[in-house]
């Protein structure tokens, strides 16, 4: 399944800067769950880890590609 192309008013050059900085910033944070991890709870915090990780690595590529990221398509959250 591919992507959908961003809407027209969102292909401008500063949201996608705006998303790869947004993906960089998960993607440190999962580094920063992996540092601070402890050692009963070292699975718990590699799974979540991940998935920070891949939100993050998937908003650099899709910014990259002029695509929607998954953070994007979930919506504005409260």
């Amino acid at each position: 399944m591919e992507k959908p192309e961003l809407p027209k008013g969102m292909r401008s050059r500063t949201y996608r800067w705006v998303t790869a900085m947004v993906g960089l910033l998960f993607i440190v944070l999962a580094i920063a769950i992996l540092a601070t991890a402890e050692g009963d709870r070292k699975l718990g915090a590699t799974l979540a880890a991940v998935v920070v990780g891949g939100l993050g690595v998937d908003a650099v590529v899709s910014a990259a590609r002029n695509r929607l990221s998954i953070l994007a398509r979930i919506g504005p959250l409260p």
